[in-house]
């Protein structure tokens, strides 16, 4: 996709850099009420949370935000454009995008934002790159010394076995083979299906939330060892400060590209002294409220880097061994029925 055409990058007066923008809101409630909460304590009570979704009147996010609009779906080739019109139309300084789908389009017209004095928390086109595809992901982890489980050719495939879209995220079309007899044809002949070896199952799952600076420099780093995983996402889990912390923090304290949050997905043995990469997505995680609930407050960090211009070093204040116990909630608003619904 190309970059903002020049028309909508003409740059906005200076002004207190107030507005904040989540991009496909959807069910991010949580994210919205943190983001709120960090922007009136570091900018004031002038502080707005923006939000847009594809439907904003059925997002319970877009509910939560101080204003929602609606945006056109972000394959969409004007999809960039919007949002940066968006931005300039109501003062909006700083883009949080929050799906995979959107990141590399996003970053890849970082540049016209920044012509225009917006903010584009985003990582580098290259680093989405390499994260979005989950084979050359492999690449990612050995330049930064972690193994990652053996890529299988699906011709020779070693049973049991996992298999995983190379573009796919939330979990969607991942899929164990115990055996030849799971397997179904459809399965190796799909080019967008890639085959590891199974990760054994004593082996301890872990998300990872890092905040990194416009330069790459590592700011924060919150394990969390996932006990109960759902839809993708951790539904039970715990911070911890072990040896997976000491460990990422010495493999991961620069990462050229990188930029806002960053969420990393591993496997450890129960020892803690070995680790297989699973994932990297440069995007806030489902799950990074509980970070921010053990201390660790990566959208004040931001504000301050990208809106105040302070400069921010490594943080380490949050509690281990906080654990969260994830469950349903609801919004509930009036309003005429939306469109399209019968």
């Amino acid at each position: 996709m190309s970059p903002c055409p020049p028309s909508v990058v003409t740059k906005m007066p200076n002004a207190i850099p107030t507005g904040i923008l989540i991009t496909s809101a959807g069910r991010r409630g949580e994210l919205i009420k943190i983001w709120k909460k960090s922007a009136l304590s570091t900018l004031g009570s002038e502080a707005r949370i923006y939000s847009c979704d594809l439907n904003p009147s059925l997002s319970a996010a877009c509910q939560l935000a101080d204003q929602s609009f609606k945006s056109v779906q972000c394959t969409e080739p004007d999809y960039p454009a919007q949002i940066l019109e968006l931005c300039l139309a109501n003062d909006i300084k700083m883009v949080i995008p929050t799906i995979d789908t959107e990141l590399q389009v996003l970053a890849e017209s970082r540049e016209a934002f920044d012509a225009a004095g917006v903010q584009l928390v985003v990582s580098d086109p290259g680093l989405v790159r390499l994260c979005r595809d989950k084979r050359r992901t492999a690449d990612l982890f050995a330049s930064l010394s972690i193994l990652t489980p053996k890529i299988l050719d699906p011709e020779r495939l070693i049973f049991p076995c996992f298999m995983k879209p190379v573009g796919g995220s939330c979990s969607q079309g991942i899929k164990t083979i115990l055996s030849a007899d799971h397997l179904a044809p459809v399965d190796t002949s799909d080019s967008n299906n890639l085959f590891q070896e199974l990760v054994p199952n004593h082996w301890i799952e872990y998300t990872v939330d890092l905040c990194y600076s416009k330069s790459g420099d590592l700011l924060g780093c919150v394990p969390r060892q996932r006990l109960e995983v759902r839809g993708g996402e951790i539904s039970k889990g715990a911070t911890r400060k072990d040896n997976v912390l000491r460990t990422l923090k010495k493999r991961l304290g620069t990462l050229k590209g990188a930029r806002g949050v960053i969420t990393l997905q591993i496997f450890v043995d129960p020892s803690r002294d070995k680790m297989l990469g699973i994932e990297i997505n440069p995007r806030f995680g489902g799950g990074y409220p509980m970070s921010h609930a053990a201390g660790a407050d990566y959208p004040s960090l931001l504000i301050r880097e990208y809106l105040l211009a302070e400069s921010i070093g490594y943080e380490e204040a949050w509690e281990a061994n906080l654990i969260l116990l994830r469950y349903d909630t609801m919004e509930f608003y009036s309003s005429p029925m939306p469109t399209g619904i019968q």
